[in-house]
């Protein structure tokens, strides 16, 4: 029996220091081991650079010229050709002036009437707006199956004046058009618009709609 409680004690003594130990290696109570997750352990060491933000520019203002058809009515069709310029508010909203010119005939009225309705054959017609334009529809044309270049359809209306046959008339004029972009500063617009206005050659004033098509280079800048 005291050869048992000998061997106890020994035992005893000497697991004491081994439970020292674990008591001060074993961390706080409520703490975990490993640092938290957040803690950044490798500080990089990346040198920074100075970087300078190009000039891109917006490209808001539109230049160009055109040439197309003007149909007046009862006085048959002619060419027409004239100069735009105009700038872009938002993405989708522009505000556009545009200047035009064409001749007139009463070809068709001199065969029955003597001497014609105008003091001349052909009568020069200028005119010149002020419109808004809205994009209705971004998208693409497709040349083929491998290239396509971006467009947009748009809606346009606005006022102006007309000057024929030294009468100058207020005219209100709207249609559609569509840009096709070759380049970011370059384009293809095609329009389609109704000129309105009221008109008094042949005893009555009334009002007359004079249908025109044009297609022209259009530039950004």
């Amino acid at each position: 029996m005291r050869n048992l409680l000998i061997s106890v004690s020994l035992a005893a003594a000497a697991m004491a220091p081994a439970a020292s130990v674990l008591a001060q290696t074993a961390p706080p109570t409520g703490t975990t081991a490993n640092p938290p997750p957040n803690e950044q352990v490798i500080q990089p060491a990346v040198p920074r650079r100075d970087i300078r933000v190009p000039k891109i520019p917006n490209n808001d203002f539109i230049v160009g010229a055109f040439v197309g058809t003007y149909s007046s009515e009862n006085f048959g069709a002619s060419l027409v050709y004239g100069a735009r310029l105009g700038y872009h508010i938002t993405e989708d909203f522009f505000v556009e002036g545009l200047y035009g010119t064409t001749k007139v005939s009463d070809e068709n009225f001199r065969r029955i009437l003597p001497g014609g309705i105008f003091p001349n054959p052909e009568e020069n017609l200028d005119y010149y707006n002020l419109s808004v334009g809205y994009n209705i529809l971004p998208g693409e044309v497709f040349f083929g199956s491998k290239y396509a270049k971006a467009s947009a359809l748009y809606l346009i209306a606005g006022v102006g004046s007309t000057k024929f046959l030294e009468q100058t008339k207020q005219t209100v004029n709207f249609g559609l058009g569509l840009r096709v972009f070759f380049k970011d500063w370059a384009a293809i617009q095609v329009d389609f618009r109704d000129h309105v206005y009221s008109l008094d050659l042949l005893g009555e004033r009334k009002s007359t709609s004079n249908l025109e098509l044009t297609a022209g280079a259009t530039f950004f800048f």
